[in-house]
């Protein structure tokens, strides 16, 4: 079989050199082989690689690292491909058709050092017609509309994006790690479909809810802990856990005297 070069690779693929590369460092695609530090060739193969990642992609697929492993092995890719299928629809209700380039994003308030830091990352890359959609696009509106209600690169930047990243990398490889060895270790194939659906439904509801139920929380014990690093000596706030610890301390210690 001959080998063929990145762009050959580009050309065949309709994907541009730079997400090719992108998708090399992410070990999405990998070199048949390599003679020397810059110089690599691909399996022909590697084109209907690309489209599949590709179309998983725009059909809302979850984020590269999923992709990567939906596809890492032969024996599982069937029942993670059917499952990455139902993951899209889901994911799929919540983003428009729209598309904009990159200089269109640039005029809505943008700064070219911020969309390069975002595409390395892998959170806003351009599709091979060099325009952002979906998730990428939902993202930069997002981003864009914060700045425009005063929230300034000072107050919100988009490196704080980091922070975020890590976190729910750590959540999605827990999820999908309880969803494969749960639901596609002991489904039927034909049931991947229908239980991906709802459980992908479930996760995204219960994401939401228990963010919200920790927001409130989280905000006092914080409060808390600052005010008490600042000033030992200050009482704790009124419905604290500190409080709430105290009074059960009382409870127990009166029950125990009766």
């Amino acid at each position: 079989m001959d080998l063929i070069r990145i762009g050959e690779l580009a050309l065949r693929s309709g994907v541009p050199i730079a997400t090719l590369k992108f998708y090399l460092r992410e070990g999405l695609i990998v070199p048949a082989r390599k003679s020397g530090k810059t110089m690599a060739w691909y399996r022909p193969d590697t084109v209907a690689r690309i489209a599949t990642i590709k179309e998983l992609q725009e059909r809302q697929f979850l984020p590269l690292e999923v992709i990567r492993e939906a596809l890492a092995s032969d024996a599982s890719a069937p029942d993670d491909l059917a499952a990455a299928e139902a993951i899209s629809k889901v994911l799929s209700r919540h983003t428009g058709k729209r598309s904009r380039t990159r200089e269109q994003v640039l005029a809505r308030g943008a700064t070219a050092s911020e969309l390069d830091w975002l595409g390395r990352l892998g959170l806003a890359v351009v599709d091979a017609d060099e325009r952002y959609r979906n998730d990428d696009l939902a993202l930069l509106s997002t981003l864009g509309a914060a700045r425009r209600a005063g929230l300034v690169a000072e107050m919100l930047p988009f490196a704080i994006l980091g922070d975020y990243l890590a976190a729910l990398r750590t959540l999605v490889a827990v999820e999908l790690r309880l969803f494969r060895a749960g639901v596609v270790g002991r489904a039927k194939h034909d049931d991947i479909e229908r239980l991906t659906t709802a459980a992908t439904t479930l996760s995204e509801r219960l994401v939401v809810l228990l963010r919200r139920k920790l927001l409130l929380p989280t905000l006092r014990r914080m409060i808390e802990e600052e005010t008490r690093e600042a000033n030992p000596s200050t009482p704790p706030v009124a419905g604290s856990r500190r409080v709430r610890q105290h009074q059960q301390t009382r409870r127990r210690r009166s029950g125990k005297q009766r």
